[in-house]
């Protein structure tokens, strides 16, 4: 599967974190979050209207904005690990 935006993935399926994009502070900022490469990833709720979209990250939740999320590049894992 060719890499994809975070914000494009499918709900409950897990993904590596492959690069974080934007400018310098947006992309410090999701790095200090825990998106760095190689994380694994996974989309676990999406808001009523679409945004934001709570992660799993490392055993812990965060929520982000779709717009935010579309700057990370991740690829799905095989069978979900």
């Amino acid at each position: 599967m060719s890499p994809v935006n975070l914000a494009e993935t499918p709900l409950r399926s897990r993904v590596s974190i492959e690069q974080v994009g934007g400018e310098r502070a947006f992309r410090r900022r999701l790095m200090e979050l825990g998106l760095v490469p190689g994380t694994s990833v996974e989309v676990t709720r999406v808001a009523p209207l679409g945004d934001p979209l709570e992660l799993l990250v490392r055993g812990c939740s965060l929520s982000i904005r779709r717009a935010e999320a579309s700057e990370v590049t991740v690829k799905a894992l095989a069978n979900g690990q």
